[in-house]
């Protein structure tokens, strides 16, 4: 049988690859997708989408007894695990309707099945044949698991949001924005959570205030942090988990969420066998342009195993269609790029880190602010907030700004543009704040603390 031809074949309906569908069928191309899960990949079905839902779950708990402060008598409130994941799962089966009627009414092809590379310009899906001027692959990634005795007992993050029975005691392994995440999420849902971390801070990567500072406000809420641990072995314990660490110590637990990194999902697409080349973590090498060692085909997201973050994957989909069926002007500017953890409380960040900035301009001036915000004035609750400027020393430029505290992502965002624009500090200064926010801080930063 001959094969079908196209212009554009995406392995992968997650973020990325939708929207280089969408783009390059406007354009006039002829696309086929082939997803053999559910549309819209890990943010809308294990990731972004249902982290935040139970963010906003978690956060009641502490509203409700912060409401005390303002004069309200509320009744004690009652949670329900089966109502949420139920809300959730609704929630996420339209979200995946909207992702295939994006596709379907745009013209694009999808084809429901694994897809597997035959040749640099040839993908087979369930036994079909298709042929493509160009192939994208934007298949993302996975958690990783330890190989630790026992190990088969732990869960990875993809399980979280939909297990059997709500985890009284919960184990989290890792430090990083995932573990985090959830530790927060379960402790505020009420859960007993400790998080075992091998390092001595949270958060590898960002700023180290940022990082000591949430460890702080994470243990005020609860969160149990065991750092400079390791787990050793998991073994079942009648229906609960025994958890021994390497010290000799052991904990009990529900649940153990094992969060310590992702890999790209480039197994079994048959990439090596036509020429592409991965890297040491099994990712696809690809240049400027998003393409592979085999000029056909092309690779956006985190199966490139770089910025991993839905955002990125968008914005390189969008550069990539233009440089294939456009004018090839479109570049992704991968500097200053905010990022946020929605841990409680949040996290917010655009720019270098403290250190970063020193490493590579030598002289900076650093504007730090640690207050107890409005709020929590009369809600009775011990939560601080953290502000931080890295300004380089010579130019005035706002480098690098980070936000421990409510809404820090929502606060973040707007300071980005100004960043991207190459605000200096002395524009932030002549910048008139909004009275009485959070948001302020950031232009009322007046002394440096660190020369």
């Amino acid at each position: 049988m001959a094969a079908k031809e196209v212009d554009l074949f995406v392995i992968g309906a997650g973020s990325g690859g939708v929207r280089a569908a969408r783009l390059a069928a406007q354009r006039g191309a002829r696309v086929a997708v082939a997803e053999m899960a559910a549309l819209g990949g890990t943010c809308v079905n294990l990731g972004c989408i249902p982290k935040k839902l139970y963010s906003y779950a978690a956060q009641y708990a502490e509203a409700f007894e912060e409401a005390h402060g303002f004069g309200w008598t509320v009744p004690t409130p009652a949670f329900d695990w089966e109502r949420l994941k139920a809300n959730r799962a609704r929630e996420i089966e339209r979200l995946n309707g909207v992702y295939e009627s994006t596709l379907l009414t745009n013209g694009v092809t999808l084809l429901h099945g694994r897809a597997q590379l035959a040749s640099a310009h040839e993908v087979d899906v369930c036994g079909e044949r298709w042929r493509a001027r160009h192939i994208l692959v934007a298949t993302g990634g996975h958690p990783l698991m330890l190989e630790v005795p026992g190990g088969e007992l732990a869960v990875s993050s993809n399980a979280m949001f939909d297990l059997p029975r709500f985890p009284r005691r919960l184990v989290v392994v890792g430090a990083g924005y995932i573990a985090c995440e959830m530790a927060s999420i379960f402790r505020g849902l009420g859960a007993q959570v400790t998080q075992v971390v091998r390092g001595t801070q949270l958060l590898r990567g960002f700023d180290d205030d940022v990082a000591r500072f949430l460890a702080v406000e994470m243990g005020k809420k609860g969160v149990q942090l065991r750092f400079a641990t390791r787990l050793q072995r998991i073994a079942r314990d009648g229906d609960a988990l025994h958890v021994t660490l390497h010290d000799g110590q052991s904990l009990g637990a529900d649940t153990v969420l094992v969060a310590t990194g992702r890999g790209p999902n480039t197994q079994g697409l048959g990439l090596q066998d036509v020429g592409v080349q991965l890297g040491d973590a099994g990712e696809i090498r690809v240049d400027e342009h998003y393409r592979s060692s085999v000029p056909s085909i092309h690779a956006v997201g985190d199966v490139t195993h770089r910025v991993q973050l839905t955002p990125v994957a968008l914005a390189e989909a969008i550069a990539l269609v233009d440089h294939l069926f456009g004018a090839a002007t479109r570049r992704m500017d991968y500097e200053f790029i905010p990022t946020a953890v929605f841990t409680h409380p949040g996290v917010a960040t655009v720019g270098w880190t403290e250190a970063q900035a020193r490493q590579r301009l030598g002289a900076v001036r650093i504007y730090r602010g640690d207050f107890k915000p409005l709020k929590h004035t009369l809600s009775g609750v011990d939560e601080r907030t953290l502000v931080k400027l890295v300004v380089d020393a010579a130019s005035d430029r706002v480098v690098g700004l980070h936000m421990v505290g409510a809404d820090a992502a929502e606060i973040v965002q707007g300071f980005s543009v100004a960043m991207k624009a190459g605000a200096t500090k002395a524009m932030f200064d002549a910048t008139i704040g909004i009275h009485p926010t959070s948001a302020e801080e950031f232009v009322t930063l007046r002394e440096a603390v660190v020369a």
